[in-house]
C-alpha cells in the first residue's frame, strides 16, 4: 500500500504566479520525492505606486511515499 503525502509551501516571484508556482515546486523537490501535484490554494500580488512588484502562491504539495 502507499500512501500519499501532502505538504504545504510558500513561494514567490518577481515575475508571475506560474513562475512563483515553478519556484514552489524546484525547492520542494530538493528534499522531496515523486511529486505528483501542485494545488495553488491562495495567490497574492503585492503592488507598489499601482504596479505588481512580486507575485506569491500558497500551494498544496503532494507526494508518493515509498
Amino acid at each position: 500500500m502507499s500512501i500519499v503525502k501532502v505538504i504545504e509551501v510558500i513561494a514567490t516571484s518577481e515575475k508571475s504566479f506560474d513562475d512563483a508556482t515553478q519556484n514552489a515546486l524546484k525547492e520542494a523537490a530538493k528534499s522531496v520525492k515523486n511529486i505528483e501535484s501542485v494545488f495553488i490554494k491562495e495567490m497574492k500580488a503585492n503592488v507598489t505606486d499601482n504596479e505588481i512588484v512580486s507575485y506569491g502562491i500558497n500551494a498544496k504539495i503532494s507526494f508518493r511515499k515509498e
